[in-house]
């Protein structure tokens, strides 16, 4: 009975160690996103921030184009393109190492912006 209750005690153990250890990056099978380096300087807000808001940001950005006509703004997707583009492609999403298709493909979320929208910096005259 004792042994049993050894065994329990150290499965139980394990697993917990295990799901300690699987939120470890370090530990982790996949790898981290690669980015390359881009043109920008200065965020237009905390980077972890954006990490985690940047979608909402860019809805609430579309909402006051499409249904407003507002055409400016601190969150709008040609500003995150014209700082974030990859300085050997140009592009936000053309390899897997330029800045919003690394993280995509790291998180599996699937990157439908540039169905529409161009993912080159806008060229200034």
């Amino acid at each position: 009975m004792a042994s049993r209750f050894g065994a329990l005690v150290l499965l139980i153990g394990s697993l917990i160690s295990g799901a300690v250890h699987a939120g470890d990056a370090s530990s982790s099978r996949v790898a981290q996103p690669v980015i390359e380096a881009a043109r920008g300087g200065q965020c237009v807000a905390d980077p972890a921030f954006m990490r985690r808001n940047h979608m909402t940001l860019l809805k609430h950005q579309r909402d006051d184009t499409l249904r407003v006509g507002i055409r400016t703004g601190q969150y709008s997707l040609k500003t995150c393109i014209d700082c974030h583009a990859s300085k050997t492609t140009n592009s936000v999403a053309a390899s897997d190492t330029n800045f919003c298709q690394s993280c995509h493909t790291y998180a599996a979320v699937k990157l439908d912006c540039f169905e529409c929208h161009t993912n080159k910096p806008q060229v200034k005259p």
